[in-house]
């Protein structure tokens, strides 16, 4: 299919006629900035393709704010060896015709060779939807969709199934499908699309299921209605021979002895707690009259260690009172030393407020002094500051204009210098008397003259002499001389002055004088940097001050006559009144102390004698020899009591240990659980025998071996029934297997003719890379050197490349089954880097060879090299306006 000319009016962006003629039957490169009209064109020819022309879904067609619009568009192309003109018009004025050479159809029947044609359909109402699009569908690629290839795929799958039918030949013929099909709905009938049964098929599985279930629900009971039998016979034999043995009497028994000779123990132990109590109060009164004993015997030792002691406070006290007289004398010294002190600091306090305020008038009449002469200094440092400002003023002049016209100086002499090197010289020497007169200037003499123009030279009695100089150069020299010297006047009369001498004299004076202006400031600054009035301010200030220095001074009293002549330091006096303070103190301290010292003293030997004259009277006391013998003798038999009771408890722990009162207690202990285990497993026999008898006679009345065999006999009913649907379904499955197995290896065959068409671009874009079709004609598996996956799994811009070399192998299938093809790419490949848009450049090259291709791109600057000359939509618009126009 090539498409000649396309014409829109009235859609969209395009109000007035536009019109897309000549176009290449191989590759076309449209291109356009954003919202030029790319999509819109490719909008176009879809509707006129795929919508059907009554419809009233398309109101996106309409231009913005046109209501009375009618979208119309025109198509040329061939076909099939045929011209196809097309006409077709929507909502205001919906019409659709069609022109085959020189046949002509019109509204649904025009439509209908239309979708014959290209391999598509109409929706029964509403807009087209991809589903409908079929072949065009996949070949027409809107924008930012070229990498969603797999529903395009399905959605033309019948037409790609019929194009590889007709190459491939008979081998495709549908009756094998009818057969699948056939096949497929009886299984169907037994089995869901997930291979599960249903139906009578599922009905059979789940009685089968249910009655097994049952069956062994009541093999269960009946096995437990035999076990409960054999437990009846062992647990009556068991409870008949305990009930006749009765082996609690004889555990009764042994617990009763047990319980006799833990009360014996017990006695025994009752007793020898008793003695242990006895024994304790021997030893409590044995250490009591140990201690009183040993208190009588100690007197003596006291008495002679209490004379010791008073001897020795007798000798401390003497010493202490011998000390008194000396520390009496050191507190008193300290004390006179002290109040001395205080009376030098006092005066040294004094001396030093007087020098203190000697010195504030000193430095206050200095200070004035200093303020006065600054004053001075200022007032003559602003006389001299005037004068300066005034200098200046007087010279005041441009230094830069200065500059400016020294360099003008400068370019005239150098002017002047080089007119010389080039002027005509004149050098006379003439004879006393005699003259010559050059430009009426009358000569004499000896002299020389440079000419730069023309001039004229008299000699008397001779005649005149015309001079012209002569040099390349000489006018021009002249007249930049004569302009140098006018810009030099200029200069000097704009600066007042009447020479450049002048001017760098007054420029010298006006420097120095702003030399001396500054120097001026500082000084000034130096006497009163922030002003004179300050200054006279702080002169007034300091002379109130000093005054008042003056008057305390006055007021403050004069030292004695005596102290006149002593020059005492306050620190020092501090010093030695600090000194005197803390040895006072340490006086004071030490007396305190010697005075608590000889009360210390005092009180220790009255006590000291006190307690030796009450031990030296209670050692002499009869009373206390008697008391020391009856100790004696309770101390004996309290000893002889103790010794016999420790004998006898040693024998009877013994006696309690041999008994083992521990393991007795344990005997009580275990023989009364046993009693009480074997009662309770008797009675637990008793009640469930009684539970058993009551449970076999209900289960005897249910008749379960007569359930069981009802539920057998229906089971294998049952089994019958399954097993013929069972063998029915295996047999399906077998024959839909094989017949699938046949028609897979078909499909191979039909995949044959696509595998090549894919294999030749994708060897193109990933040499030694395959990419594998499914059964239903999809791309499927790709790999390429170890990587193994599907065209999903890939890169956004690897998948939209994958997906055009499929597109364009697609309608390599169709071209060689004789099916028209057009291929359309709006603004595709936008995400290929540059070495894959180069390759993808050759893969458009090569398919356009067979196919006429529509690229329509806003980046026309990426498809320079393509090999075709680029159209401008806008260029396009222009022209059509100024054809309009």
């Amino acid at each position: 299919m090539i498409l000649r000319r396309l014409q829109v009016e009235q859609l969209r962006q395009f109000r007035q006629p536009f019109v897309m003629d000549d176009l290449e039957p191989g590759l076309n490169l449209i291109h356009g900035p954003n919202e030029s009209g790319k999509s819109t064109l490719v909008r176009a020819i879809r509707a006129a393709f795929f919508e059907r022309y009554r419809t009233s879904s398309v109101d996106d067609l309409r231009p913005w704010g046109d209501s009375a619009a009618a979208p119309t568009i025109t198509l040329d192309f061939d076909a099939q060896q045929k011209s196809w003109h097309l006409v077709k018009s929507f909502l205001q004025r919906k019409r659709c015709d069609l022109k085959i050479d020189s046949d002509s159809y019109s509204e649904d029947e025009a439509e209908e060779k239309l979708a014959e044609l290209l391999g598509f359909q109409f929706s029964a109402k509403g807009v087209s939807k991809p589903e409908h699009w079929g072949v065009p569908g996949l070949l027409w690629v809107e924008q930012g969709t070229g990498q969603n290839i797999e529903q395009a795929v399905e959605h033309a799958g019948g037409h790609l199934k019929s194009a590889l039918n007709s190459l491939v030949g008979e081998v495709a013929s549908t009756g094998g499908d009818e057969l699948i099909e056939q096949v497929k709905a009886l299984w169907s009938g037994l089995f869901t699309p997930t291979g599960k049964p249903r139906g009578d098929y599922q009905k059979l599985e789940k009685e089968r299921e249910e009655h097994q279930r049952e069956i062994d629900e009541l093999q269960a009971r009946i096995q437990k209605y035999q076990e409960q039998v054999d437990r009846l016979g062992k647990l009556t034999q068991d409870y008949e021979r305990t009930r006749q043995e009765r082996p609690w009497e004889e555990a009764e028994r042994q617990l009763e002895q047990a319980k006799e000779r833990y009360r014996q123990v017990e006695a025994l132990e009752q007793q020898q707690a008793r003695d242990k109590e006895t024994l304790t109060h021997l030893q409590n009164n044995q250490q009591l009259l140990w201690q009183n004993q040993e208190q009588r015997q100690s007197l003596n030792k006291k008495l002679d260690v209490r004379k010791a002691e008073l001897d020795k406070a007798q000798r401390e006290l003497e010493q202490a009172e011998a000390r008194s007289p000396s520390i009496a004398s050191s507190a008193k010294a300290a004390k006179t030393a002290y109040e001395e002190a205080t009376r030098r600091l006092e005066h040294a306090r004094l001396q030093e407020i007087r020098s203190r305020l000697e010195q504030d008038v000193c430095r206050l009449g200095q200070q004035n002094q200093t303020l006065t002469q600054s004053l001075e200094k200022a007032r003559q440092y602003e006389q001299e500051l005037a004068q300066a400002r005034e200098q200046s003023r007087q010279n005041q002049v441009d230094a830069a204009e200065v500059k400016v016209l020294k360099n003008t100086e400068r370019q005239l002499k150098e002017e002047k210098i080089r007119s010389q090197s080039i002027a005509t010289r004149l050098t006379w020497r003439l004879e006393p008397g005699a003259r010559l007169a050059l430009n009426e200037e009358s000569l004499e003499g000896q002299g020389e003259r440079q000419l730069l123009e023309d001039s004229s030279l008299v000699i008397p009695g001779v005649g005149t002499l015309g001079i012209t100089p002569g040099g390349e150069d000489l006018a021009s020299t002249r007249r930049k001389l004569a302009a140098l010297e006018q810009s030099l006047t200029e200069q000097m009369t704009a600066l007042g002055v009447d020479s450049v001498q002048q001017a760098e004299h007054r420029a010298a004076a006006q420097e120095a004088a702003e030399r001396t202006l500054q120097h001026t400031r500082e000084l000034l600054k130096s006497v009163a940097p922030v002003g004179i009035d300050q200054l006279l301010a702080d002169q007034k200030e300091t002379e109130s001050e000093l005054e008042k220095a003056k008057a305390q001074l006055q007021r403050s009293p004069s030292p004695e006559p005596e102290q006149q002549s002593q020059v005492i330091d306050v620190k020092s006096a501090e010093v030695g009144r600090t000194r005197a303070e803390t040895r006072l103190a340490e006086a004071e301290a030490e007396e305190h102390k010697h005075q608590t010292e000889l009360l210390t003293r005092r009180h220790a030997r009255d006590n000291g004698q006190s307690e030796w004259q009450q031990l030296q009277d209670e050692v002499q006391n009869p009373e206390h020899q008697k008391q020391l013998r009856i100790l004696s003798t309770e101390l004996a038999e309290i000893e002889g009591k103790r010794e016999r009771l420790e004998t006898t408890l040693k024998a009877r722990e013994q006696e309690i240990q041999q008994a083992r009162p521990a393991i007795l207690k344990q005997d009580i202990e275990r023989y009364q659980r046993s009693i009480s285990n074997l009662r309770q497993t008797q009675e637990q026999r008793h009640r469930e025998l009684r539970d058993i008898q009551v449970r076999l006679e209900a289960w005897g009345a249910e008749g379960l071996e007569e359930q069981f065999n009802e539920k057998v006999a229906e089971l294998e009913q049952c089994n019958r029934r399954y097993q013929e649907l069972h063998r029915r379904a295996q047999a399906l499955n077998l024959l839909l297997s094989l017949l699938t197995e046949k028609r897979q290896a078909l499909t191979r065959r039909l995949q044959a003719p696509l595998q090549k068409h894919l294999d030749h671009y994708l060897s193109l874009l990933f040499p030694h890379a395959t990419l594998e079709v499914d059964e239903h004609l999809r791309p499927g598996t790709f790999t390429r050197g170890t990587e193994l996956g599907q065209i999903a799994e890939l890169s956004f811009g690897a998948r939209e490349q994958m997906g055009l070399i499929s597109r364009l192998a697609y309608a390599d299938l169709l071209r060689e089954a004789g099916r028209p093809t057009l291929v359309i790419l709006d603004d595709t490949l936008v995400h290929s880097d540059t070495d894959r848009l180069e390759d993808m450049k050759r893969i458009l090259f090569d398919a356009a060879n067979r196919h006429q291709i529509l690229l329509f791109t806003c980046h026309p600057e990426k498809w320079n090299d393509l090999g075709v000359a680029p159209r401008d939509i806008l260029a396009m618009k222009e022209q059509a306006n100024g054809t309009l126009g």
